[in-house]
């Protein structure tokens, strides 16, 4: 598959503040959670966490999974647990899943709850940090799991800016942090995933590259979602750009005679995809 190249301009000024707030708090708590996005679960997991974390036990939130292929989420759950973490699936929006959170906590630190019943301090709260990349659901997973308004949530990178203790029951106290994302993108395609997904601005790279290249990636897993959406067939030799123009003149995005605006149509596909009007699509694989 042939990727157009794009120059990916990001620079997270606020990200070095958040990391060192992280750091100077991880000995205060017992746990880490980190919120993945399931539709990205590679690229949505911040390589400096690990570093961050330590030896801590870790619960991974796989969220989102409303708008994820239930099949990909599925493997991803398999391919995380074979690296000893503990797994849960969730729909911040709707609540799916996130009762099930204090519960996993607890099955994740029995050792801790048995070490504090042996000293004598039973009903000594739990401590977990909740972490996770801008714009995962984290705000809105919080206040899900609380019960009220606790968390500060938009639908906007770098919405939480400091900490925040929050309370969730007697035994359970939740360290709110600002989303971090790291100084430099590994791969092109790590930049795509999170501004195809809105955890950073799309308008840090070309929309048209970036709309096109999100056409290459449906025509190879869910080409039914461009027959479906936009009412043409994928050809196999088309390149992104093509496949972008097609969209455009099916929709009637006419800029002059012979030629149709692609921009538009790229900040329309990126729009419906945001709105689940394609469907179900996981954008990146484990066995990829």
């Amino acid at each position: 598959m042939n990727y157009e190249k794009m120059n990916i301009q990001w620079f997270p000024g606020h990200m070095t503040k958040a990391q060192r707030m992280i750091e100077d708090n991880i000995k205060q708590v017992d746990a880490v959670c980190e919120i993945l996005d399931a539709r990205i679960p590679r690229s949505s997991r911040n390589p400096d966490i690990d570093r961050l974390a330590g030896d801590k036990p870790r619960l991974v939130i796989l969220n989102r999974c409303d708008l994820a292929d239930p099949k990909a989420t599925a493997a991803w759950r398999r391919k995380l647990e074979q690296q000893g973490l503990a797994v849960l699936e969730t729909d911040a929006k709707s609540g799916k899943g996130v009762k099930e959170f204090a519960p996993a906590v607890r099955r994740l630190l029995a050792d801790k709850l048995a070490e504090y019943e042996a000293k004598g301090q039973v009903g000594r709260p739990l401590r977990v940090m909740i972490l996770g990349i801008p714009n995962v659901g984290k705000s809105t997973f919080i206040n899900k799991v609380a019960g009220r308004k606790a968390a500060i949530a938009g639908d906007k990178p770098g919405v939480t800016r400091g900490k925040q203790w929050i309370n969730i029951d007697k035994g359970l106290d939740l360290l709110d942090t600002p989303g971090i994302l790291w100084p430099k993108f590994e791969s092109q395609q790590v930049g795509e995933m999170l501004a195809i997904t809105n955890a950073i601005k799309a308008d840090v790279l070309d929309k048209e590259t970036l709309g096109a290249n999100f056409m290459l990636r449906l025509r190879e897993h869910y080409p039914e979602a461009i027959r479906e959406r936009y009412k043409f067939e994928p050809e196999a030799e088309a390149n992104g750009f093509e496949l972008l123009e097609e969209a455009a003149k099916k929709r009637g995005f006419l800029v002059s005679r012979g030629e149709y605006d692609i921009e538009r149509m790229a900040n329309t596909l990126l729009g419906e995809y945001h709105d689940g009007k394609l469907g179900k699509l996981t954008l990146e694989y484990p066995n990829e």
